[in-house]
């Protein structure tokens, strides 16, 4: 492995004490570095790469645990899938996250992330009272997928690997990105019955 960045070593070494009751020194750094590789490839500024490297690579090694059984929190994982994970996933996201609270698990991925979380979705979001300024667009990997308990994909075709197990479902909702903020609006209701339906299917209600 090549050496990495001196800020982003101090990552890995934070996360190895982290995650060393689960992995080892070796596979926390291999999950840095291809985490600050994926977010490095499409950066068009690097000034917040370091924070973004740390919490992308926080939350792939929380979901390998999940996958592998370390992380026994009782609460469903739910993943949202999307192209760009920059609109319909992050609002399915923070919606859930703002309905269901700790009683779920929620991650967000992008078959072909964008920079950032389009800015008409962001304020459709706020408001309603979800907030997005903790968020960015995340490519998909696989230790994500394997941690899911469900799966919910909105026009990301056949990027999403299918494991057994799994519950997948496929929400036909339109793209949000590049419209006026009234069809924003209707979109992101949408979403909502949505994520109201999972809910109670998940006994969240």
């Amino acid at each position: 492995m090549s050496a990495l960045p001196s800020v982003i070593q101090r990552i890995a070494d934070r996360l190895a004490y982290r995650f060393s009751a689960q992995f080892s020194r070796e596979t926390v750094e291999r999950y840095v570095a291809e985490s600050y590789q994926l977010l490095y490839s499409r950066a068009k500024t690097t000034r917040h790469l370091p924070s973004l490297t740390s919490r992308f690579a926080t939350d792939r090694l929380g979901a390998l645990a999940s996958a592998q059984g370390f992380d026994l929190t009782g609460v469903p994982e739910v993943l949202f899938v999307c192209v760009q994970n920059s609109g319909r996933s992050q609002m399915a996201a923070g919606l859930l996250r703002t309905l269901a609270g700790e009683r779920v698990h929620v991650r967000t991925a992008g078959s072909k992330p964008a920079d950032a979380i389009d800015q008409v979705v962001a304020e459709a979001l706020g408001e309603i009272g979800v907030p997005t300024v903790a968020e960015f667009p995340k490519p998909l990997t696989d230790e994500v997928v394997q941690a899911a308990d469900v799966i919910v994909t909105m026009g990301c075709g056949d990027a999403c690997p299918v494991y057994p197990g799994r519950q997948y479902m496929d929400w036909k909702i339109p793209d949000p990105l590049g419209l006026p903020i009234d069809e924003v609006r209707r979109i992101r209701d949408e979403v909502r019955t949505h994520v109201e339906a999972l809910m109670a299917s998940l006994d969240l209600r």
